[in-house]
């Protein structure tokens, strides 16, 4: 009987995660603000591990040939932050798709992140911090097209 209640628990548990996870659902709980920052955030962590990759390649030893791996890898791994956040979160979620007056600002919305997408893309390819700057531009332009005045203050008091 222990057993079966046991796996009963399991079983609920289960598919609470695949019915109540905060995968693509309409859960109200995430915050467009928070994930600007975390965008934002994870620009300047590529633009931190710009910096040091080249700093370390100057150096010809392992230690260096070591920390410059990891410096690669966690740039990768924001860039790809970046990617999967704007589609799986603003693309799919987010932004719908428009007609009529509004259909120019949508237009313009997933346009901007595709563009930042693409930054996020020339920012695994290359150690050129124009890149983060670029994307972090086109991330402002973004943000005055879809945020409202309170949502900009909100973003700036993450900010700080």
């Amino acid at each position: 009987m222990n057993k079966t209640i046991g796996l009963f628990i399991v079983v609920i548990m289960l598919l609470n995660e695949f019915t109540f996870g905060h995968c693509q659902v309409p859960c109200g709980i995430y915050e467009d603000a928070v994930r600007v920052y975390q965008i934002k955030e994870d620009f300047n962590t590529i633009k931190k591990a710009m910096y040091n990759i080249k700093d370390l390649s100057k150096k010809e030893n392992a230690l260096s040939l070591n920390q410059t791996t990891r410096w690669i890898n966690t740039k990768e791994e924001h860039a790809t932050n970046i990617q999967d956040r704007i589609s799986h979160y603003f693309l799919i979620q987010r932004i719908k798709p428009k007609k009529g007056k509004e259909y120019d600002l949508y237009v313009k919305q997933t346009t901007l992140l595709h563009q930042i997408m693409v930054a996020a893309m020339k920012c695994k390819q290359t150690v050129d911090s124009k890149n983060v700057t670029d994307a972090l531009k086109l991330l402002d332009q973004f943000i005055d097209s879809y945020f409202d005045e309170h949502g900009k203050k909100h973003i700036k008091k993450i900010d700080h």
